[in-house]
This record gives C-alpha cells, sequence and structure tokens, in this order.
C-alpha cells in the first residue's frame, strides 16, 4: 500500500495484530479446521454458531408473512446446483436486503466496501470458494475494538421455501453477502443482534481506520470538496436521513426514506446552462426506492448537461442508486460518516502523512470514573492522557485545511451479543498544559480543572459506540480526559489520536505529588 493507504500507526502493546495476523475469534483456527474437514471428506458444522434458533436471535417484531417455525438452515448446494461465492467480480448491485432484519447500515456499508478491492480481500480472504477445496468452511476479517479477528462460519443458511431469510443476492447462485452477513451476525451473538445501528459502527469494523462525522445541518462549507477527496482516496463514505414520528424506516414523498441509510457512490461536478452544479450519488441497500426529485433518474434537469456526462453518469434503471444535489443532500440528509484508512487525503499533498497512536483504557468505579466535568469533585480522577503536538513542517502547514487532530473515543465492548450492551453517554475533553507545569509528570489533580476551561471537547456527551472530533491544536502539550456521563460508570474504552507528523501520546497514570 501506498502512504495514502495507511495511517503510520504506534501500537502499543496491546495493539499488535493487522488483517494479515488477526486474532482467531473464539479460538477457532480457519486452517486448522478447513484442513480437518478435506482429510476427514465431510462438510464444516459450526457449534459455536449453529443452525438453530440461538443464531437467529429473538426479533420484537416480525412481518406478518414471517413463520420463523418454518426455518430451514440449508447450504448453498441445496439451493442451486452450482454455487459461487463471487460471480463476475464484487458489486454494489449484487445483493438485496432481507425484509425481516433492519441492518440497512451493515447493508450500506458493504454498499461502500465493493468500491475498494483491497479492502475488500482483507475482510473476505481471495481462495476460498464453492469448487477447489471446498468442505462447507469459510472466514472473514473484522476490525472489533481495536483488534482484528479472524471469523470461521459454516455455509448454512436459515432459509424459508427455499428462500433465504436475510439478504439475498439478485444472482441466485452467488453468495458472498449472505456468508459475509452471518459471520458478522456470529460476531455480533445472532442475526437479531445486528437490528438497528450506526453506520459508523461497519464502516470502522470493516477498515480499522479513522472516521469523521458530519452533521449536515451544521457541516463545514467545504464539505462537498472533502467528500470529493473522499471519493477519489480508499474512503468509504455512508449517509442517513432523519428519522419521522416513527422509528422504522418509512418512505416519504420524494421517494427518500426516513430513519434509513444510505451510501455515497459518487461526487461529481456538471456544468448545467453554464453553471456548475455539485451533485451526490446515492444507493439505498434495499435496491429499489429512489429520490424522485430534481438531479434523480427521471429529472428533465439531465437533459442541459452535454451528451458526454449524460452518457456516463446518467442511468433510469429502478436499482435503488440515483443523484441528487448537494444542496438537497445537505437538507434532506441528516449526516454523513466518512471512514478512511487514513486522513492525508483531506491534504491534498503526498508529503504529508498523518500518524496515530491507540491506547487501551478503563473508567473503574471509584478509582477512575470521575463523570462529567460538572462532576467538580470527582472529574479529575478519569484517566489522563498527554499528548504533545509538534510544529508542522512545511508541506503539512501548506494543506488544504487547518485541521491537525482528530481524537475518537469508543466503547470497548466487553459482551459479545451487541443488543445487551448498552453504550454509555461518552466525550471527552481537550486541555492545554501552561508552560510552567510543563515539567509535572504525574497525573493533574482536581486543582488543575478548576475553572479552567477546555480549548477543545466533544460538542456533548452521547450514547454512541465512538464519539470523535476533527479540529486545530497549536503547537504545545496537552491532556485529554475521556469520561463518561456520571461517577462510578464502568467501562473499557479505546482513545486514538491522529495527527500530522509525529504523535506523542502518554497515559499518566502516577497520582499528582
Amino acid at each position: 500500500m501506498s502512504p495514502h493507504d495507511k495511517c503510520q500507526h504506534n501500537p502499543n502493546e496491546d495493539d499488535v495484530n493487522s488483517p494479515t495476523s488477526p486474532l482467531n475469534f473464539l479460538d477457532q483456527k480457519f486452517q486448522e479446521l478447513h484442513q480437518n474437514c478435506l482429510t476427514e471428506n465431510t462438510l464444516y458444522n459450526d457449534e459455536l454458531f449453529p443452525p438453530d434458533n440461538s443464531s437467529i436471535g429473538l426479533f420484537n417484531k416480525l412481518p406478518s408473512e414471517v413463520d420463523m417455525s418454518q426455518v430451514v438452515w440449508k447450504r448453498p448446494s441445496e439451493l442451486v446446483s452450482h454455487p459461487n461465492l463471487i460471480v463476475d467480480g464484487v458489486s454494489r448491485f449484487d445483493y438485496a436486503q432481507g425484509s425481516v432484519l433492519g441492518n440497512c447500515w451493515f447493508l450500506a456499508a458493504i454498499g461502500a466496501l465493493t468500491f475498494e478491492k483491497d479492502i475488500i480481500k482483507q475482510v473476505m480472504p481471495t481462495e476460498q470458494s464453492f469448487t477447489k477445496d471446498y468442505a462447507g468452511i469459510f472466514h472473514f476479517r473484522f476490525w472489533r475494538f481495536g483488534k482484528w479477528i479472524d471469523v470461521v462460519i459454516d455455509d448454512q443458511l436459515p432459509t424459508i421455501n427455499d428462500e433465504l431469510l436475510f439478504v439475498h443476492s439478485k444472482t441466485s447462485n452467488e453468495f458472498w453477502p449472505a456468508l459475509l452477513e452471518k459471520a458478522y451476525a456470529k460476531v455480533c451473538g445472532s442475526y437479531a443482534d445486528l437490528h438497528f445501528g450506526f453506520i459508523s459502527e461497519a464502516l470502522m469494523d470493516f477498515t480499522g481506520g479513522t472516521h469523521m462525522h458530519y452533521t449536515l445541518h451544521k457541516a463545514p462549507a467545504d464539505l462537498w470538496k472533502i467528500m470529493e477527496c473522499a471519493f477519489k482516496s480508499k474512503t468509504l463514505m455512508e449517509c442517513g436521513t432523519y428519522a419521522e414520528i416513527k422509528p422504522e424506516a418509512i418512505e416519504l414523498l420524494n421517494g427518500i426514506v426516513a430513519a434509513h441509510a444510505y451510501t455515497v457512490t459518487g461526487v461529481f461536478e456538471v456544468m448545467s446552462d453554464e453553471n456548475p452544479v455539485q451533485l451526490v450519488r446515492l444507493l439505498n441497500p434495499w435496491g429499489r426506492k429512489e429520490w424522485q426529485g430534481d438531479w434523480s433518474d427521471g429529472s428533465p434537469l439531465w437533459e442541459k448537461v452535454c451528451e458526454e456526462v449524460r452518457k456516463n453518469c446518467h442511468e433510469v434503471l429502478n436499482n435503488g442508486e440515483f443523484w441528487m444535489s448537494m444542496k438537497d443532500f445537505t437538507y434532506i440528509f441528516a449526516n454523513i460518516d466518512i471512514c478512511c484508512l487514513c486522513p492525508d487525503f483531506l491534504d491534498g499533498s503526498t508529503e504529508c502523512h498523518w500518524t496515530s497512536k491507540r491506547n487501551f483504557g478503563r473508567w473503574n468505579d471509584g478509582i477512575s470514573a470521575g463523570g462529567d466535568i460538572i462532576k467538580t469533585e470527582t472529574f479529575w480522577t478519569n484517566p489522563q492522557f498527554r499528548v504533545k503536538i509538534d510544529e508542522l513542517n512545511e508541506e503539512c502547514a501548506r494543506g488544504q485545511r487547518p485541521e491537525n487532530i482528530l481524537v475518537s473515543l469508543i466503547q470497548n465492548h466487553e459482551k459479545r451479543n451487541r443488543k445487551s450492551q448498552q453504550n454509555l453517554k461518552i466525550g471527552f475533553y481537550v486541555f492545554e498544559i501552561p508552560l510552567e507545569m510543563r515539567s509535572q509528570s504525574g497525573r493533574f489533580s482536581s486543582e488543575f480543572f478548576i475553572d479552567r476551561k477546555p480549548v477543545e471537547q466533544t460538542d456533548k456527551l452521547k450514547y454512541f459506540r465512538e464519539v470523535m472530533k476533527f479540529f486545530r491544536l497549536e503547537p504545545g502539550e496537552y491532556i485529554i480526559v475521556p469520561c463518561t456521563e456520571n461517577p462510578g460508570e464502568i467501562a473499557s474504552f479505546i482513545l486514538s489520536v491522529f495527527s500530522k507528523n509525529e504523535t506523542h501520546l502518554k497515559h499518566i497514570q502516577e497520582t499528582p505529588e
């Protein structure tokens, strides 16, 4: 990979694996299990994610036409005569969301994943198929809470009347989407544990990279330019619509679905009547239901652009993909998530490279769980991380954007079942260390924080798995304090700092003098 493809990461002792050397999820070793099946001439049966209701999980509500007692688990060879993992390459148009599982957030991330062949190979290792050395066993790789894991599954899939219950391919003998979904369901505990989620979770779990979140009604003026640069790099982008009165996805009059996730599949500028128009292309993971307004498939505005642009961009197909103007996009959609291997693309320079450093920490009851900053007596007991910001070199200083720091705080869930792990309300604060106090080596006491305003902080504490902020810090030394809302709340976390030039991050564990 080139420098733009991956940040220069500085691991600590807890973070030594990678997509090419992942941990074995549930201690299942793919190569060993695969070889055993070939030697014994048997098809693999995964006892840790068995073909029964425990793997499907419990749904609060099901479509009236779905009778779970009719579910039969079948291998692809029992459904079609010549199953394939991939048919004619991996495409965003390969699959459609099932009617039972509300996991559009995960499937929209798959749509973004199909654009990045290197990342696909990292998530879905090559040299597995339904022909050569087939043994009913497959494996996939995900980044989970700071660790890359290799997840083994068998290829038994839940069906009703020989139709796949969850995600299904539009090509009947292609099964990579269904198997990828099954592997992720295994990691999260069950299929039902994938019901509803945040877009950023799947993006992070596919890449282990840098995540940027923008609320569209207050997004930066150059957001379209950021998106354009992101689209040209190894970057995944998704967006979400506003929730209406009902929490489930419903179609609005303009063809957009409320409370729904979409994949950003294109960013392009066209000339219309000699005026530039910034466009965004989006994909509905349902594989249908499209925008009906300006620049949609049937919009007469396409007649105002040159024939070459129409030929390259304009298609009238009911495939769930459509164009809309940036103006409509920022009005109708609520937020956008951008996940990249490294934010180098933001600077438009091949000489300026971001570095990252990651630390694993924990809020412990009575020791290091001090609550939010308004809890003045205990806030200082939260974990403290010291970060040093160097002067930028000349090339980085000429970057297109002023921000030089991205801080990410992720709750490190310790329970396997995703739904059983409730997110706490989390955030972080950044304080500058005055010059006269930089010689202090230990933790800072409560006196340091009294009447001291943070120079940066998360907008507010949120019930998200991850909170992040992209901002600028002048050269100097700072303290980052991650916290939960209330004192005594116990949880593990991962604090990552991405910065231009060298990253200096240290967990201060000594008590104040």
